[in-house]
């Protein structure tokens, strides 16, 4: 193999590769905290006793599970504006879409560790004479986010990794800008391990951070 690495090449255009760093952690940051807004009012509305409540939500769910995410995006950037008669930046549709994706997750994730608190201790709120609401956030919320934890840290790394789709429409976030590089340079192989890397330490830290917390607020 005469394949020779040419490192320089991202050394010398670090400035232009970490100019789209900045956009990357600011879709992720926003699709990360909206997406948790979402999915746990989607997780509160699906326990709903009403039907019309309920039924909405776990459709939302269940579309939005069983959809690709490019898809779901590509709906979003051209569809929306065409049904609503809104038109969306890449950026705003880029947010919204991955929000409304990881939403969905986080919808069953939330449910799933709500369901898990035992139901002796909501009944016994209840004869304490408290009320639903704040059963569920002096009772509920806290015991089932110990529990969701870990499946939470796994969808808001799959949300970061998944924020590289933005490249499809021409957000300039660091793949794009790699994608750009490696396009004139001829050096996909350099910079896109760059690019793997840039990733890896973004995620993992919060991957370790997710697990630091998890022992922390684990119950002996």
């Amino acid at each position: 193999m005469d394949y020779r690495f040419r490192f320089d090449v991202v050394t010398s255009n670090i400035g232009f590769l970490m100019d789209g760093l900045g956009m990357t952690l600011l879709i992720s940051f926003l699709a990360l905290v909206v997406s948790t807004v979402i999915g746990l009012l989607i997780a509160l509305c699906r326990r709903s006793g009403t039907r019309w409540i309920s039924f909405p939500a776990a459709t939302y769910c269940e579309l939005f599970r069983d959809t690709p995410v490019l898809v779901q995006l590509f709906w979003v950037y051209y569809v929306l504006p065409v049904l609503t008669g809104v038109r969306l930046s890449a950026f705003a549709a880029v947010v919204i879409g991955l929000s409304l994706n990881s939403g969905a997750f986080l919808a069953e994730i939330f449910r799933a560790g709500i369901q898990a608190v035992p139901r002796g201790q909501i009944d016994a709120a209840r004869v304490l004479g408290m009320r639903r609401t704040l059963t569920m956030r002096r009772i509920v919320l806290p015991q089932a986010i110990r529990i969701v934890l870990p499946p939470m840290g796994n969808d808001f790394v799959a949300l970061i990794k998944f924020s590289s789709l933005a490249s499809t429409f021409a957000v300039g976030e660091i793949t794009r800008k790699a994608t750009e590089l490696s396009s004139f340079t001829f050096r996909p192989i350099e910079i896109f391990t760059f690019i793997a890397l840039v990733y890896f330490f973004i995620c993992w830290p919060l991957s370790m951070s997710i697990r630091y917390l998890e022992r922390r607020l684990q119950v002996t």
